[in-house]
């Protein structure tokens, strides 16, 4: 089959061809839009070229928000779709192919910006640091997600998203049962968003160990920022495992390799093997960062020091060393043996333990504390029965021989989405509201946030809860449709209702950003939730070198330290300040890398080449390039300090 021909859809139908067309509008408005207004040089000036920890944050941030909606609508579509017997809205092949991409652009393209979001703004605002170690690596990591997310939301448009799971199992995503491209899209658009974050694991360990400011010992930094290097270290360490598995899945497909087939000496369960000794540390590389988030919140509004913050630590680093001794458990059903099940049966259930004891310090932080429940404290405490649901029913999940009965039905969806969705999604909402007004200097609208909140909460529940008992009476996940006699349809029509409440919730949550965006004052405090970490001790808006003196810290929490001794953080005088130049190197060399991943999907070797030359050209020219950053004078210091306390 010729190239050109691949780049039909191999399942239309009119919501594909709608879409198509609402794309090109919106590109159409959007160019049209920045030549109206003149904002083109703007916009490279000021963000395509940025190397700004937190621009680059906020560029995260919109970007998970994005995929938020559109892991979303696909969301909505699996639950119209089974919501009533014999529905006919989605076709087998296209509910393959909305519940694949739903799964990968949760995970990888909505919840791990996500969590980078919140670091890229926070972490190196909390060590007292005035830019992340690398600061044009940082900015190389987030065009090389955007570039992977971009190249894999095409799919559906060109060519055919993938449809073999999001776990993408050979040899259900070889080339005989998977014939489109969509697959070619899965392993190379992965491969290219799974560097930029390997990249930033790098980058954030580098800066957490390296960049502190004088005081500030491993033992004396805040939860949030234990939480980033765990994570950012299991990162290290899992993702060059997915980067070798997507290869030889690559090589499979596209040179005919048999790496993972069932014949000429491949092993299918090589890939379920590789795929899950990523896939499971990744489930905590989203949830570490998110406890990290609770906990900030839970102690700056129960206006408490965190309970047991030795134990906190001390749970994160034994999750962190866990999380790679528990793969096995997602395939006890296939075949490995009752001696290795038993070994990973014990390992899952003992991971449960540390997170336990954190569960246990939040409510002791909470015990005796004089609660304030703004919108972060409400998903914060939300979080806690939630989530204890999804880990109880994990340790469910854990016994491999109870797990004959659970695999593969909508009680694993549901435990999935139990852990998650509280585990994450409630945490990003919580860290989004709560450092908002530090970045972009005004606040939420607490009103609407609350309506937000129960909202989503409430539907949440609606959505998810009756998947244990419809799997539980044997509904089989990733079905697209099943007859009246099975009874599931009440079931899954009220988890359809709940899923249009979710879409109600997150809208409000739009509505809210709008909203406040108009009508919230700008005339707030650099502090204004009292809070206890040093990000809070800068102004608002943050300058572009964060701190105008590196502060001096002496206690984990030390800003609430200070502000109760009515002493400073920042001693000594104005010296000039050393900052990065902003570099369009990134973002060329990323659409290169774009170029030479869409190239490679339709096997076009001639444009694969030349890409590939001019990806070799880029690092070149930052190998011979010299530029030493700039520096701020003592007097724009000044000026600067002098408008940002007027203001």
């Amino acid at each position: 089959m010729k190239f050109f021909d691949r780049f039909a859809i191999p399942h239309p139908n009119i919501a594909i061809y709608a879409s198509m067309i609402a794309i090109g509008l919106t590109v159409i408005a959007i160019v049209a839009g920045l030549t109206y207004f003149k904002k083109w040089g703007y916009l490279w000036r000021e963000w395509l070229t940025t190397v700004d920890h937190k621009r680059i944050g906020i560029m995260y941030l919109l970007s998970a928000l994005l995929m938020l909606f559109r892991g979303g609508v696909d969301a909505i579509m699996m639950r119209a779709q089974t919501a009533v017997p014999d529905n006919t809205l989605l076709s087998a092949d296209h509910y393959n192919e909305v519940f694949t991409t739903h799964g990968i652009v949760m995970i990888i393209f909505m919840a791990m910006p996500f969590i980078y979001a919140l670091m890229n703004f926070v972490v190196p605002l909390q060590i007292g640091a005035r830019d992340v170690a690398f600061p044009r690596l940082n900015a190389l990591s987030f065009w090389l997600f955007f570039m992977g997310a971009m190249l894999f939301n095409i799919s559906f448009v060109i060519g055919g998203s993938p449809d073999a799971g999001w776990t993408s199992y050979f040899p259900l995503a070889g080339n005989k049962l998977s014939e489109s491209v969509g697959t070619n899209y899965y392993m190379i658009a992965l491969q290219i968003a799974g560097l930029g974050t390997l990249l930033s694991g790098i980058n954030f360990i580098t800066t957490i160990l390296k960049m502190r400011a004088p005081g500030i010992t491993l033992m004396k930094m805040p939860i949030f920022t234990w939480s980033a290097l765990t994570a950012n270290a299991i990162v290290v360490f899992a993702f060059p495992v997915l980067t070798v598995a997507l290869l030889m899945g690559t090589m499979d497909r596209l040179f005919g390799t048999n790496f993972f087939t069932t014949t000429n000496g491949g092993m299918d369960m090589l890939w379920a093997n590789l795929f899950w000794v990523w896939g499971h540390p990744e489930v905590y590389i989203l949830i570490l960062p998110a406890f990290g988030v609770y906990s900030e919140i839970i102690s700056t509004f129960a206006r408490r020091n965190l309970y047991g913050y030795k134990s906190m630590v001390a749970s994160m680093v034994i999750i962190s060393f866990l999380s790679f001794l528990v793969w096995t458990h997602h395939f006890f059903t296939m075949g490995q043996g009752a001696l290795t099940n038993s070994i990973f049966s014990i390992t899952t259930m003992a991971i449960a333990i540390p997170t336990g004891i954190k569960i246990f310090n939040w409510i002791l932080t909470l015990w005796r504390g004089k609660i304030e429940f703004t919108v972060p404290m409400l998903y914060s405490v939300g979080f806690i029965p939630i989530f204890t649901i999804g880990g109880v029913t994990g340790v469910m999940l854990g016994m491999s021989a109870a797990d004959y009965q659970y695999h593969n039905t909508m009680f694993l969806v549901a435990h999935f989405h139990y852990t998650i969705i509280p585990g994450v999604v409630f945490a990003m909402i919580a860290g989004l509201t709560y450092w908002w007004p530090k970045m972009f200097g005004f606040m939420l609208n607490e009103r609407i946030g609350k309506w937000a909140f129960w909202f989503i909460a409430i539907s949440f529940n609606v959505t998810f809860f009756p998947m244990f008992f419809a799997g539980l009476n044997g509904q089989a996940r990733r079905m697209y449709t099943y007859s009246a006699s099975t009874g599931f349809g009440p079931l899954n029509l009220l988890s359809f209702i709940g899923a249009l409440g979710l879409a109600v919730g997150f809208v409000l949550l739009v509505y809210n950003i709008y909203y406040s965006f108009r009508y919230s004052s700008r005339n707030i405090s650099s502090d204004p939730w009292d809070a206890r970490s040093l990000e809070w001790a800068t102004h608002n808006p943050v300058p572009a070198y964060n701190f105008a003196i590196i502060p001096e810290a002496d206690s984990i929490e030390a800003f609430w330290d200070a502000k109760q001794k009515g002493s400073s953080l920042f001693k000594g005088k104005y010296k000039k300040i050393h900052m990065p130049n902003n570099s369009g190197v990134p973002f060329i060399m990323s659409c290169l890398i774009f170029a030479w991943g869409f190239s490679f999907i339709f096997s076009m070797w001639i444009p694969v080449i030349i890409t590939t030359l001019g990806i070799f050209v880029c690092m070149a020219h930052r190998s011979f390039e010299i530029d030493h950053g700039h520096y701020i004078s003592i007097e724009e210091i000044e000026e600067t300090e002098k408008e940002l306390r007027g203001a």
